[in-house]
């Protein structure tokens, strides 16, 4: 692809601000705002400080600090000179996962290093460097259009809980609703297939999980002299879990696929054209076969089906040697990987219904449900998501293509609040290594999200501008 003058004038303005943006990235990445160490909660709102200030210093009229009952937050806002722009949302984190040198660290995670085209450091990638191309983004824009407001309503939320389960981040959405108004939200939190095949996330899966306890007898007993005649609970655990799935790999769970979105051809045609290897995916999972639902492709089992899996299960004696009794008691740690049009909360009533019938007289259970994650879906047709596949193609310089993400997080939230779809630009690869010692961010890549947050605006303006 040639390059178009605004093109030009946006990679000469990033060539030409790439060192003290890099400078600045690395000051950020110093602060080791680790939101599940108490001990850094001082560190937490520092790294708050340190964003808004730097936002307010890129241009954003607004930026503050919003508190939470937890880690505070950073919102920014820059409106545009066009009442009739469209208002995007951009989320992100500016807490990290904990990271020591004795953990398998080659330099100090709280020291940036660069080294052969890479920033070493911990959040270079998750998401300190993913929120931070913004602000180059943004100003890159400005030099290119000769404006001085982005062409759109551009907001920031930034949380600092991300990594600790984002435990107060829906209040603080409903809290803050209006204020968080906007037509589509981008979500900063994601990643590519590779290097060489730059990709767009369109849907992560929500999830349910349980705790289950089961008692029986009020104390372990003898197995010889009442085993066979009474209940055993760590034996009731273990058909829980042996009926939780048919042949073929479904879920048993009567009403659990009601409503799903269902893949079609076309999405199926384009997970298709991946360069998936199979096997190197297999290494990657230290594991030595696939296995899942019928009927399925590995990529389409993680992305794209809901799932129940065992976490864990115990009960009963785990010592050496034997011990002949019956359990007193047992224990399952569950969770439920959703896919779109499934609703947490009618999982559970189902899962719980569906438990009650497996546990016989004798057995007492109780079912604990942490807090639900809501899937998220964006189809492939949508008109903002193709700003964002146009504006990272020019970026790029060849085609985009389509990944989900098996996991789960918080942009659901966003998503059931605001009543917005949610989109994702990620420009982080595997090899980044999030959440692992020497996690790092390929610079080229970085600088290429800038490129494409620069492009973005522009698109999204013209392709979603309010009627006047």
């Amino acid at each position: 692809m040639s390059d178009t003058p605004a093109d030009s004038a946006v990679r000469t303005y990033i060539e030409t601000h790439r060192a003290a943006f890099l400078d600045d990235l690395a000051e950020w990445l110093r602060i080791p705002s680790v939101s599940a160490q108490p001990e850094h909660a001082g560190d937490v709102r520092r790294s708050a400080e340190w964003l808004a200030a730097k936002l307010a210093e890129t241009g954003f009229p607004v930026a503050e600090i919003w508190e939470t009952k937890g880690a505070p937050a950073v919102f920014a806002h820059w409106p545009s000179e066009d009442p009739h722009a469209p208002t995007v949302l951009v989320y992100g984190h500016h807490d990290v996962q904990p990271a020591a040198l004795a953990d398998g660290w080659h330099t100090d995670p709280f020291d940036p290093v660069v080294k052969d085209g890479r920033m070493y450091g911990r959040g270079a990638a998750d998401d300190k460097g993913q929120v931070f191309f913004h602000t180059l983004g943004v100003r890159a824009h400005l030099a290119a259009t000769g404006a001085t407001a982005p062409a759109v309503n551009l907001k920031l939320i930034v949380e600092g809980e991300e990594e600790s389960g984002s435990v107060h981040f829906r209040e603080l959405v409903e809290a803050r609703a209006a204020e968080l108004a906007a037509d589509v939200v981008i979500v900063s939190d994601t990643g590519m297939w590779s290097e060489t095949t730059p990709t767009v996330c369109t849907g992560m899966r929500g999830v349910a999980d349980c705790e289950i306890d089961f008692h029986g007898p009020d104390q372990d007993i003898h197995s010889g002299a009442f085993g066979g005649a009474v209940p055993n609970p760590a034996a009731v655990a273990a058909r829980v879990v042996a009926a939780l799935h048919d042949e073929d790999g479904r879920v048993t769970i009567p009403g659990f696929y009601d409503g799903i979105a269902e893949l079609t051809d076309a999405e199926r045609e384009l997970i298709s054209e991946l360069p998936f290897d199979e096997a190197e995916w297999l290494r990657t999972a230290k594991s030595y076969a696939t296995a899942g639902e019928a009927g399925y492709t590995t990529l389409e089992r993680v992305w794209a089906r809901p799932t129940a899996e065992v976490n864990g299960i115990g009960g009963g004696y785990q010592g050496p040697g034997g011990k002949t009794i019956v359990p007193a008691s047992a224990h399952l740690k569950l969770s439920f990987r959703l896919v779109s049009g499934q609703d947490p909360y009618d999982v559970e009533v189902a899962f719980t219904n569906w438990l009650a019938a497996r546990v016989p007289d004798g057995v007492r259970h109780c079912v604990t449900f942490g807090a639900p994650t809501r899937p998220c879906l964006t189809p492939l047709d949508h008109p903002a998501l193709q700003s964002v596949v146009r504006a990272m193609g020019r970026a790029f310089g060849q085609k985009i293509r389509y990944t989900r993400e098996g996991g789960s997080g918080p942009a659901a939230d966003l998503q059931d609040v605001l009543g917005a779809p949610v989109l994702f630009l990620g420009i982080s690869v595997p090899s980044d290594g999030w959440h692992s010692p020497n996690e790092k961010v390929e610079l080229d890549l970085l600088l290429k999200g800038v490129e494409t947050a620069a492009y973005l605006w522009g698109d999204f303006a013209a392709a979603h501008r309010t009627p006047a």
